[in-house]
């Protein structure tokens, strides 16, 4: 097999996978829409949502937060959202004074007030700071959602809405909350076009 059709192959395999999971994600219809629903509710009441992840789903955070504050593909006013991946002093000092796991739980803690929605991503379901994130915001009343891929883990038992990619391969659970954030972003944007 020559370089070119091996790489031909890959790139049609990985094409017809992703669809396969994508087309999949239909079935969670009903979760999407809910979702899209609370995330409305929140902003319409001057809430805010906040998101948080490890590696990859860090900076599918920040890139979810900077749909909602900045736009998705609609002009109107500006929303509130903020990614807790991205205060390098915050985070460290968490880490080194309360431990690894806490540093998205104290900044739940610390920022959150009731009525906010915390978004915790993580392809594996079991990110034991995600978990605990979650968990912070389910003792403080908070509406809490979890992305992550098939497995269940602590993020899914932390949630109050799990969105979960069937698939067990990081890049296209990925690839799946990129596509259900489009949506539930799509969807709230219409509902501000005229604030």
């Amino acid at each position: 097999m020559s370089e070119g059709s091996h790489a031909t192959t890959l790139i049609h395999e990985t094409i017809d996978a992703h669809l396969e999971v994508m087309a999949a994600l239909k079935a969670q219809a009903g979760e999407i829409e809910a979702m899209a629903n609370l995330v409305i509710a929140a902003l319409q009441k001057g809430n805010k949502i906040c998101f948080f992840g490890n590696g990859g789903s860090a900076a599918d955070a920040q890139h979810m937060s900077a749909e909602i504050v900045v736009r998705y593909v609609r002009n109107r006013r500006a929303l509130p959202a903020i990614a807790f991946t991205t205060d390098t002093s915050i985070l460290t000092a968490a880490a080194n004074d309360f431990g690894y796991e806490s540093v998205f739980a104290r900044q739940v803690e610390g920022l959150c007030v009731p009525g906010d929605i915390v978004a915790g991503l993580s392809t594996s379901g079991s990110s034991a700071n995600v978990a605990r994130g979650l968990e912070q915001a389910r003792d403080m009343g908070l509406t809490t959602f979890a992305f992550t891929g098939s497995k269940d883990g602590p993020c899914a038992e932390s949630a109050d809405h799990t969105f979960r990619v069937p698939s067990e391969v990081t890049a296209r659970i990925q690839e799946g909350h990129y596509l259900v954030w489009h949506m539930i972003c799509d969807l709230a944007e219409q509902a501000f076009l005229d604030t």
